[in-house]
């Protein structure tokens, strides 16, 4: 559905925090801008690999919590299935919500006393949490006594879970943003059939995308993805674009009142207010395409299966790489989707099975199975996805982009209800019009309220 920006709401997630995620007036106004770069190579003298597995044997059975992203309960079943019968251990499948946020309450309440699972899906703005909480292990000592080596896995993918020399999590269900568009739209319009190089050339577009309408009926030539879910995540693109973000590489600084990170979210706001040629989704904005109510959005490449179905015979899907912007062209595309990790305070032997399992849902093999089912992008550089390119060659586009990947910005994934707090700013600046230089600033004011409060204690 289109996002009604004359006076919407905007919609939030139910949101957790080590303690909460409000942040006091008086804590926000006292906050200084905090400058905090503790990289995992900085900090790799000291890292342990976690906890020594000698002369642990793994165990027979295991749980794993999961929301099944993607839809992929049967293609993961699958997976447990075959390796059960490789390696005699049982992993029992639970659901443990429908959303990431879901898993994490469910997780976070075994925290108090309930029964922990023995590998839990750890989505890129939660496991950071789990860390803080020492609620999860260093994988280091536990994937080398099951055999696993990350040196086969998307180094930039491997790096979303890096902190302080340490390995948190491993890549399973992970995504980037995608251009997506509606062909037979461009073609109308006499545009090019590729995604836009910049965000400048798309500008030029836009207008021409609206000139054709009549004939498309399409609302607008652009639809924003959902604040509520997307705007951290997606917006990074652009910010990144033109120089600036919402904190400095690998930093807790936060940058997104610079002057380059105004300019960005500036481009953003003048082509929904002023030129037109933009709307906002209020759900998904990746339906809004399949149904024809837009010509283009920037969508997970998990979407891609699914809209090529839901699109059918009706018009072509294209696909394309993130535009860039004057300041940088690549690396433009942030990271997203979850990885998997293993829980603290539960049994060697189980995470030890657990890391085995680790090591055979990621493999080579299966990591393609998985992206032939969901669209979520194989994890293994080795990985044969000539199968999958043959049944589905825009899938090539979705892979050649982890080459022009960029973790994301700390202050996204890192602090805890960060994510809606952005969300709620650039729904003030597309929605009610809101000054982004103002709104930029009490953003950072929140963020840095957030990461005095809820982050510099717990990391020693």
């Amino acid at each position: 559905m289109l996002h009604d920006i004359s006076g919407r709401a905007l919609s939030r997630r139910s949101l957790l925090g080590l303690a909460g995620i409000g942040v006091s007036a008086a804590a926000l106004t006292a906050c200084s801008g905090p400058s905090t770069t503790a990289t995992a190579a900085s900090a790799s003298s000291s890292a342990s690999g976690g906890p020594s597995f000698t002369g642990v044997t793994p165990a027979k059975s295991i749980s794993f919590w999961s929301n099944h992203p993607g839809g992929s309960q049967a293609v993961t079943q699958s997976i447990i299935d075959a390796f059960k019968k490789q390696s005699g251990i049982t992993v029992k499948l639970v659901t443990a919500g429908s959303s990431y946020e879901d898993v994490a309450q469910k997780f976070q309440s075994a925290q108090a006393g309930g029964q922990l699972p023995d590998l839990v899906v750890l989505s890129d703005v939660w496991w950071f949490r789990y860390f803080m909480q020492d609620s999860i292990i260093p994988l280091g000592n536990v994937l080398k006594a099951a055999g696993l080596s990350l040196s086969d896995y998307r180094p930039g993918l491997v790096a979303d879970y890096q902190y302080k020399g340490e390995q948190w999590a491993v890549p399973w269900a992970r995504s980037t943003p995608l251009f997506y568009y509606n062909k037979s739209h461009f073609k109308a319009a006499g545009l090019p059939d590729r995604a836009p190089a910049t965000w400048a050339e798309f500008a030029a577009w836009g207008p021409r995308l609206m000139a054709v309408k009549a004939a498309t009926k399409a609302k607008y030539a652009y639809e924003v993805p959902a604040l509520a879910d997307y705007a951290g995540w997606t917006l990074q693109n652009i910010l990144w674009g033109y120089g600036g973000g919402w904190s400095k590489k690998d930093s807790f600084d936060i940058t997104c009142d610079s002057a380059a990170s105004i300019a960005a979210l500036q481009v953003v706001a003048d082509s929904v207010r002023r030129s037109k040629w933009a709307g906002v989704a209020s759900t998904a904005a990746i339906d809004d395409l399949a149904a024809g109510a837009c010509s283009s959005t920037i969508e997970s490449t998990g979407s891609l299966v699914g809209v090529q179905k839901a699109v059918g015979s009706r018009f072509e899907v294209g696909v394309g790489n993130l535009p860039g912007g004057p300041a940088a062209t690549r690396p433009v595309c942030p990271t997203g989707g979850c990885g998997v990790g293993i829980p603290k305070g539960i049994d060697k032997s189980r995470q030890l099975a657990a890391a085995k399992f680790i090591a055979f849902l990621t493999n080579p093999q299966n990591t393609v199975t998985f992206s032939g089912a969901t669209g979520y992008l194989p994890v293994r550089t080795s990985a044969d996805t000539s199968g999958l390119l043959a049944k589905n060659p825009l899938i090539g586009t979705a892979i050649s982009q982890l080459d022009v990947i960029r973790t994301q910005d700390w202050a996204r994934v890192f602090m805890p209800g960060a994510d809606q707090e952005m969300a709620k700013s650039v729904a003030a600046i597309v929605s009610q019009g809101a000054e982004v230089s103002t709104t930029m600033k009490a953003l950072r004011t929140t963020l840095e309220g957030i990461y005095t409060s809820q982050v510099k204690p717990h990391l020693g």
